[in-house]
């Protein structure tokens, strides 16, 4: 074999070994969107009431939503409704709602999707800031004042649910100190920022990642700093800063990244209720409206492009994860 076959063929072993894993975790990733959509179509189905019946009203006879029903499509089995759906969605075509005036889904999402984009992207960067900070600290300041404090603030921050923390900071921040708006649709919002009025579902998604990504990052940089290397660099000299920044935060960094990822999933099932009590209309506030109004194209539809944004974000974390780390690269080659 020449020297440029075998150049070849080692480029395309490389090749291979690095698209492998992505290719089956997009297969993965599909299968859990099969699984997702089925699990939330027979939930709907075997829930009492169905679109039809909220259309119709409680006043309605049970000859107006039977015709209701035929109608719109749902007197056909489940799982002939089920393709059908599945069908429309590899085109990206939802449909329109079925209760109240008929939308497009499409509409809904492209005008409620960005902005539950924004803020969970805003919360999952200001918890990594400084849940890498706080965790770094205390890390280096192990067993001292500044460690318990850290922790105490980090065991605050897992075991305060959104739903307490949310009105808290409204009755703090909006209506004793009148500093921050009481909700995001607000009859003045023009006369200040967007940013303005999201400060308060931000701070309120990014304290539990940010507390669980400190004690993370805490627990992974003590392990990093007991490490054989670490003593030789400080038996070499090495000053203490190129110390914890060059040789230990990279090395401590790996398991954050994972999280991270894991953190912005939580960032967008976690929104469904923030969303709802501040006024926000996201993708959160459409999905509990739906539900509520038994809507069964767009909870599906809401319910499928949270779970593909969550597969894609985990996708990304896999391909960050052999740049930062050069073993994971290695093992992958």
């Amino acid at each position: 074999m020449s020297e440029v076959a075998l150049t070849q063929n080692r480029s395309r072993a490389k090749f291979w070994s690095f698209a492998r894993p992505i290719l089956l975790r997009l297969l993965y990733g599909l299968v859990s969107l099969l699984f997702i959509s089925l699990i939330t179509f027979v939930a709907d189905e075997i829930a009492p009431g169905d679109a039809a019946t909220a259309r119709a009203g409680d006043k309605a006879s049970l000859a107006q939503v039977e015709k209701l029903r035929e109608e719109m499509g749902l007197n056909r089995p489940w799982p002939i409704r089920y393709v059908e759906f599945l069908g429309n969605a590899s085109r990206l075509e939802f449909g329109e709602t079925t209760v109240g005036v008929p939308t497009p889904i499409n509409k809904l999402l492209a005008e409620s999707l960005p902005i539950s984009m924004k803020i969970a992207v805003m919360a999952i960067c200001l918890a990594a800031f400084f849940g890498i900070l706080f965790g770094t600290i205390a890390a280096i300041r192990e067993n001292k004042l500044a460690d318990r404090g850290i922790l105490s603030f980090s065991t605050l921050g897992v075991t305060i649910p959104n739903y307490v923390l949310l009105p808290i900071l409204v009755y703090v921040f909006a209506l004793q100190l009148d500093v921050l708006p009481t909700s995001y649709e607000l009859p003045d919002r023009q006369v200040a920022p967007e940013i303005f009025y999201l400060i308060i579902p931000v701070v309120v998604l990014a304290l539990r990642p940010m507390a669980t990504l400190t004690r993370l990052m805490r627990a992974s940089m003590v392990d990093t700093l007991k490490q054989e290397f670490v003593r030789l660099s400080v038996a070499k000299g090495t000053p203490p800063f190129r110390l914890y920044a060059v040789h230990c935060f990279r090395n401590a960094l790996i398991p954050v990244l994972t999280a991270i990822g894991t953190s912005f999933g939580y960032l967008l099932t976690g929104s469904f209720v923030v969303e709802t009590a501040y006024l926000v209309k996201g993708i959160g506030f459409l999905a509990i409206d739906a539900i509520t109004k038994k809507d069964t194209p767009l909870i599906l539809a809401t319910t499928l492009v949270t779970g593909f944004l969550f597969i894609i974000v985990n996708l990304l974390v896999d391909l960050v994860l052999p740049m930062v780390d050069p073993r994971i690269r290695e093992s992958q080659v």
